[in-house]
Order: structure tokens, then sequence, then C-alpha cells
């Protein structure tokens, strides 16, 4: 994904994860998620999980409707928390903090022939289907972070459409079908180290070893 360079008053500081801003606000002020120092960046240190869902009902959903339903789900997901604690416990506070997305979307389908359309129930179940998500601009969804360091967003078939039982075509609807996206937010840090066994996830603790 494209990156916008820094303003002035951000010289020399890591770019943008992306070229959109949020608003001109914003740009003016440097906000916005950048890139991982390093490439192989990944979080150890689990700190926040956080959860959203995003529903998009009119107008052209089969080109946009995934990426206004994922930038919804992950403004759901972090607008009704505040996280204070990360000045303290993340190296760098929240300039450094790490931020990993899964976005689950629902799918659509290539058969043998190479077509591509929505999938139905019974799809589900034919060999000759090959399910991928829907297409998402990732860069409209970089631009929700005002701060921290975004890694590689991940995208999987999941989410949800449905039937709403209404169509507006002042809006652009040619069906009544929503798009509904489920957005995993994670942050924590990346304390550097690194061995051969380490599996490149965190650190999970069992309520059974006393945690």
């Amino acid at each position: 994904q494209n990156c916008r360079r820094c303003n002035s008053n951000n010289a020399g500081a890591a770019p943008f994860a992306t070229d959109q801003a949020w608003s001109e606000e914003w740009r003016s002020l440097g906000l916005g998620a950048r890139l991982p120092e390093r490439p192989d960046s990944r979080i150890t240190n689990l700190l926040f999980v956080q959860t959203g869902f995003g529903v998009d009902q009119h107008g052209d959903r089969s080109a946009h409707g995934a990426t206004k339903a994922s930038v919804r789900a992950v403004r759901n997901a972090i607008e009704f928390n505040s996280i204070p604690g990360v000045i303290e416990c993340v190296p760098g506070g929240r300039a450094d903090m790490l931020i990993r997305v899964k976005l689950g979307v629902p799918p659509v389908s290539s058969n043998a022939d190479g077509k591509s359309g929505n999938v139905d129930a019974e799809q589900l179940h034919e060999d000759d289907i090959t399910l991928r998500p829907m297409a998402v601009d990732l860069r409209q969804v970089a631009k929700v972070f005002p701060y921290g360091r975004l890694l590689p967003i991940d995208v999987v078939v999941g989410g949800l459409s449905f039937p709403t039982g209404r169509i507006v075509t002042g809006l652009g609807d040619e069906d009544d079908i929503a798009i509904c996206v489920a957005a995993c937010v994670s942050i924590g840090y990346d304390n550097g180290s690194r061995d051969d066994d380490d599996a490149a996830t965190h650190k999970t603790y069992n309520t059974k070893d006393g945690y």
C-alpha cells in the first residue's frame, strides 16, 4: 500500500502507513499510523485486543461495500476504548505501539471457468469453488488510526452478507444485500527477542497456570 510522506513537523520520522489522511486536521497535525521500524516486526507482548463490526447497506457494495464495512468495523473496535497505559507499558509510547488488524470479509467465488460472483450456501459445498474475500482498499482502513505502527493488515474470508429487505435506488442500490465485516484490532510491542523455536505469535496466558 502507498505511503504519504511526513510533513515538516515530522521530518526524519517513519513513512505513514497510507497515502490517505482521515482529515485535513489530522494531516496538518501529522497524525496517522506509520510503518514499523523493522520489516520483521511482530507483537511479542500483547496488551489489548478489541473487536468490532461494520455494515454497508447501500450503494455499489460489490465495488466499495467491503471497504466501507471494514472501516466501520475498525472504528467500532477502537472508538469506545481508552488506553492511557500504553504510554507507560510500550517502549516509545503510543507512537511506537504496534497495531495488528485482522478483517473477516464476506467471500466472492471463482469457479473452474474463471467466473466470479457472490457465494450462496449451496456453492460452499462445491469442489470447483475457490473462496476469497471481497476486495478491500486497505489504505482506507489504515487511515483510521491516528498513531502507532501498523503491521500488514490480514484479510480473511469471514463476516456476513444478508438481505435487508430494502432497496434504495436513489443511493445506487441494485439489490438488498448488506455487507458485514468483523474486525479484530490488537496492540502491543516487539521486545526484539527472537528464538529459533519461537512461534511468530505473542505469549498466551492460561488460568490453569495461575494467571
